[in-house]
């Protein structure tokens, strides 16, 4: 198993460019089920959830290849409705498949999905979603039987939560329903946003995405189109998080601003300078940052979940108490351990976590235990004194393309062992 090799206390300069996001790539891929012809999918990261999908795709019968960042995705010769276990428990995102392949062959057959052990995260929503469009559903064994005898149909849905999942299920798979979908309480995040903007291009007609309604009128058939893939929020947030706990001045290129609402106050608070151009965002750090007074996390466009434990690693050294409260899963504090184990003080309880910033970090071995883990360790391990070994990389590929050799561009001494 890779690891990495982090010497601490180095200053980030340069400029870096987001890639696209995991997070829109992922359904987008498995929406790609329903068309007809060449997909062309641009900006597309290079990740080992992005590789899983697309086995799942070619196992169901398609054809999916690689130029560099641009994906060449062909579904004409889509033959089977079931996906084995061992493709379903590579990933979480895995899950958006059901919507897909049950609109695309009117049957499913597929286990529950894998993924990162950051708490009880239940596809209860998705398969109620379903069920109100016409799905007949048994979970058997863990295996989910899904048939659509009559075909789907729109129906209004209402979420109980602003679920992503839930949300891009419904989205796809109500594509081709007859009659029309709404969807009340749906998530609100650029990446529905850029499923809709996909789909629409092939034919489809939704409207409303990124808003609290979604409403979908099905068409009888979709075809191919050419589609970028939007930047990345969450790289672009984590490579913040590791420019301001090194006190350097870096550029993001080709980041969204508009995507980073919720983030961009935070840094601020903290000291930073954020400058703002069309689609570029330089940050400036304070040779030491400030505590921040509370973060917490909430669906878009609310603190994203994903960006809390990079920022977290960063507070670490800010000079004063930061509060966490974790409101989307319950154990997003995995890192908290590993955290301490360089020095941190980072007391927990329930979904809040107060962290008493200190001087330094100094480095050690950790272990990550799940993606964004991953990243704060990364973050930290930047701004400790000595040497850190970060295994667990594994996790890290799951959403960071290349991330060493990234922070490598910037200045940063970092190699993969």
């Amino acid at each position: 198993m890779s690891k990495l090799l982090i010497a601490g206390r180095q200053r980030l300069a340069g400029e870096v460019c987001v890639q696209g996001a995991k997070n829109s790539a992922l359904p987008i891929i498995a929406a790609t089920l329903l068309t007809k012809g060449e997909n062309v999918i641009f900006n597309c990261p290079r990740l080992s959830d992005v590789e899983a999908s697309c086995a799942i795709l070619r196992y169901l019968g398609g054809r999916a290849a690689r130029t560099d960042g641009t994906l060449l995705i062909s579904c004409d010769d889509v033959c089977r409705s079931e996906i084995p276990d061992s493709l379903m428990r590579k990933t979480r995102s895995s899950i958006v498949f059901l919507g897909a392949v049950l609109a695309r062959t009117g049957r499913a057959r597929l286990s529950f999905p894998g993924g990162c052990e950051i708490g009880p995260r239940p596809i209860d929503m998705h398969l109620s979603a379903l069920r109100g469009l016409g799905a007949e559903i048994e979970e058997k064994y863990g295996v989910l039987e899904c048939s659509a005898p009559y075909g789907l149909r729109g129906a209004k849905i209402s979420l109980s939560f602003p679920s992503v999942g839930a949300t891009e299920d419904v989205m796809i798979a109500a594509t081709l329903a007859s009659g029309t979908t709404t969807i009340s309480n749906a998530a609100r995040e650029p990446e529905i946003c850029d499923l809709a903007d996909y789909l629409n291009k092939c034919g489809a007609k939704i409207y409303g995405a990124g808003e609290g309604v979604i409403v979908i009128d099905g068409v009888t058939s979709l075809h191919s189109a050419a589609h970028t893939i939007i930047p990345d929020r969450i790289v672009a947030a984590t490579f913040m998080s590791c420019a301001a706990v090194t006190g350097s001045e870096i550029v993001l290129k080709g980041a969204m601003v508009s995507h980073l609402g919720a983030v961009i106050p935070v840094f601020e608070e903290s000291g930073c300078r954020v400058t703002l151009s069309d689609r570029d965002v330089r940050l400036t750090a304070p040779q030491r940052l400030h505590s921040v007074r509370m973060i917490r996390t909430m669906p878009y466009p609310g603190f994203p979940t994903d960006a809390q434990a990079p920022l977290m690693a960063a507070t670490c050294t800010a000079e004063g108490t930061t509060v966490f409260i974790e409101n989307i899963f319950e154990n997003r504090y995995r890192h908290i351990a590993e955290l301490a184990r360089m020095g941190a003080i980072v007391r927990t309880e329930g979904k809040v976590a107060v962290v008493e910033g200190v001087p330094g970090l100094y480095g050690t071995s950790v272990e990550a235990t799940d993606l964004r883990g991953a990243a704060a360790l990364i973050t930290a391990a930047l701004c400790a004194e000595g040497d850190t070994l970060v295994s667990g990389v594994r996790y890290l590929e799951r959403g960071y393309e290349n991330f060493d050799l990234a922070l490598a561009s910037l200045g940063a001494d970092i190699k993969k062992v």
